[in-house]
């Protein structure tokens, strides 16, 4: 298998587009859609041309492989395994019967965040002390993949060891510029971790990928290039397999280019029968005034427009208070994170024998940002306190004991006082940031995960869908949709029918 961290200069579009069609159109001999309409497929629509002999998984990854290296300066990917998803989309392609039942992924490319294990590719967390580290198995998540049908593409930048949101990750680089780069704008912040997801996917690089979300991380960098995600409920799916952060937090998470994508690869991965869109008719949301407050221009004008469309089309928006949620979230966040991201990570590393330890691993962290955590607060299991640093262990007791069923019972009794299927608000209180290491700052982290992290720390479902493009910056504006703990099915059928209301984003210009 050739596997290669590629760089080079960037194509002109008009070559770039010529080769696309090229690949497309030649790698078999059946004609098929123009290359850059094969690109904008979404996942779904891509499976039922592929099963309908209309397109051939060769052709599908040819194109998304060229489209990659057509965009190196994004900096979407750390390994593109061009030889070995050709051979698993010829694979595909040769098992294919007409006629016959197609698997729900059948041939479909797929990217994967570097942060979970794919059998015979560095599983480099986006850090340089495991760019060694070659797992000999699939994570489960992957592997139900692939048993789906999937042909894995190559695994996606991120932010340094999923330890924040920007991608501003000075360790891995095919373009000239650091940190994974906006689809939308190269000289904005590409959102994180899963930074390379949502580059990719906004480039049109995949159709589908997979991330992981701690405290927002499918879902920012979704909300930033244009793209559906879902963070579900902790526990749907399997975590073995993956560089952890905190086990009562983490979860993997479908990106996709429309929410019809995510419902699929969900049920590919918790199981569960296709979906439809529900009766908005029939749907309650609540508006809450913490996730409206300070947001820029842009996202102010696309989530005031989104939510009138949503009420014209039926929906009912009910304005709904949660006192003292920021405050019980607070208590919640960092304490878990930091003090769970010790131990979990330590034990991950032997048993995965990646061959180094905790010490190594902070030792070669390329991230200013992620490096001052590590010293500062995981590896010595500190806390950020007035003055100074206080001991982890009585905040993060506290945490799990009171604030954490507190926070669980705040949204438990929202949703039911006022009998709504979610919550709705702007994912991101702005737009993309500067592509700069001031991105990165407490601030910022901070600021751009106000309104992912509360949920994140209950444990409950979110899904990220596009509602609109700034006027003023052309950036792409994100919607959230939280639900009460176990309704990720409920949530994606009504993301469904929000996507239709809404629509899809263009492809950048």
């Amino acid at each position: 298998m050739t596997v290669s961290s590629f760089a080079g200069p960037s194509w002109p579009s008009s070559l770039a587009a010529a080769a696309l069609a090229l690949l497309a159109l030649g790698a078999q001999a059946q004609p098929s859609k123009p290359a850059l309409e094969v690109l904008d497929l979404s996942a779904s629509e891509a499976v039922r041309e592929l099963c309908g002999g209309r397109l051939t998984s060769e052709q599908l990854v040819s194109a998304y492989l060229a489209q990659a290296k057509a965009r190196p300066a994004l900096n979407a990917f750390i390994t593109l395994d061009e030889a070995g998803a050709l051979k698993a989309a010829r694979a595909a392609d040769a098992a294919r019967r007409p006629g016959k039942a197609c698997k729900p992924l059948d041939g479909l490319p797929v990217a994967i965040k570097d942060n979970i294990q794919v059998r015979d590719l560095p599983a480099t967390a986006g850090t340089p002390a495991l760019k060694g580290f070659v797992p000999a198995a699939d994570a489960p998540v992957v592997a139900k993949l692939r048993a789906a049908g999937a042909v894995v593409l190559g695994k996606t930048n991120m932010h340094e060891l999923a330890f924040g949101v920007t991608g501003y990750n000075p360790a891995f680089q095919t373009g000239p510029e650091v940190g994974v780069r906006n689809a939308y704008d190269p000289s904005r912040i590409a959102g994180g971790s899963s930074s390379g997801n949502g580059a990719a996917l906004g480039a049109r690089m995949a159709p589908a990928a997979l991330g992981t979300d701690t405290g927002g991380s499918v879902r920012i960098p979704c909300a930033f290039n244009g793209c559906a995600s879902l963070r579900p409920t902790v526990g749907r799916y399997p975590r073995q397999g993956i560089a952890p952060i905190s086990h009562t937090r983490d979860t993997a998470g479908p990106m996709a280019q429309s929410m019809a994508d995510v419902a699929l690869l969900d049920g590919v991965i918790a199981g569960g029968a296709p979906l439809k869109p529900t009766d908005l008719k029939r749907v309650r949301l609540g508006v809450v005034p913490a996730f409206q407050a300070g947001l820029d221009a842009d996202t102010r004008a696309a989530t005031d427009a989104a939510f009138a469309k949503l009420r014209a089309a039926g929906a009912t928006l009910v304005d709904v208070d949660m006192p003292g949620l920021m405050e019980l979230n607070g208590a919640v966040g960092f304490p878990l994170a930091l003090y769970e991201a010790h131990d979990d990570m330590a034990a991950y590393l032997s048993k995965y024998r990646t061959g180094i330890d905790l010490a190594q691993l902070t030792a070669g962290i390329a991230s200013p940002d992620v490096k001052g955590t590590f010293e500062t607060f995981v590896v010595p299991r500190k806390l950020p306190a007035a003055n100074g640093v206080v001991d982890a262990r009585p905040a993060y007791e506290h945490a799990m004991r009171v604030a954490r069923p507190a926070l669980r019972k705040l949204y438990r009794d929202t949703f039911a006082k006022h009998r709504l299927d979610a919550l709705v608000f702007p994912t991101v209180p702005t737009v993309a940031l500067a592509a700069a290491p001031e991105a990165s700052s407490p601030e910022n982290f901070g600021a751009l995960i106000r309104n992912t992290d509360p949920g994140s720390n209950a444990g409950i479902p979110g899904i990220q869908l596009p509602s609109g493009i700034g006027a003023t910056t052309g950036l792409p504006v994100g919607l959230e949709l939280d639900g009460p703990a176990g309704s990720d099915r409920r949530l994606l059928a009504v993301g469904l029918a929000v996507e239709k209301v809404l629509g899809r984003l263009p492809a950048p210009k």
